[in-house]
């Protein structure tokens, strides 16, 4: 017992470093499991981001952060520089243009 409490007290410190977490649902262009691949890969990279899931069936993707290091206008440009649209961002055009010919569909937001 004494040792649960003990690791329990040593891992409080750590639990509140990584700091609060939000968690915002943001509309996507996307439509397959490719692109689900490709949005969350670079969301993983992206600073702030602890987690993402894309629901392609409503093509909404649930992303996890941390606010003090990100915000959600910043995830919005980091999906349209992937190529998609997040809401009201429009996907990045050069980017758009190196998906792959399944992917564009989704985009039909985009002015070409």
């Amino acid at each position: 017992m004494k040792k649960l409490v003990l690791a329990a007290l040593l891992a409080l410190p750590f639990a509140t470093l990584a700091g609060p977490k939000q968690t915002v649902k943001i509309k996507t262009s996307a439509i397959c499991e490719m692109c689900k691949e490709r949005i969350e890969k670079n969301l993983a990279l992206s600073k702030g981001i602890s987690k993402s899931d894309l629901d392609l069936k409503d093509k909404t993707i649930s992303v996890e952060y941390n606010p003090k290091k990100t915000d959600v206008a910043a995830i919005k440009r980091a999906i349209a520089e992937v190529g998609y649209d997040a809401d009201e961002v429009v996907a990045d055009s050069k980017s758009y243009e190196k998906l792959p010919s399944c992917c564009k569909k989704g985009a039909a937001t985009m002015a070409h």
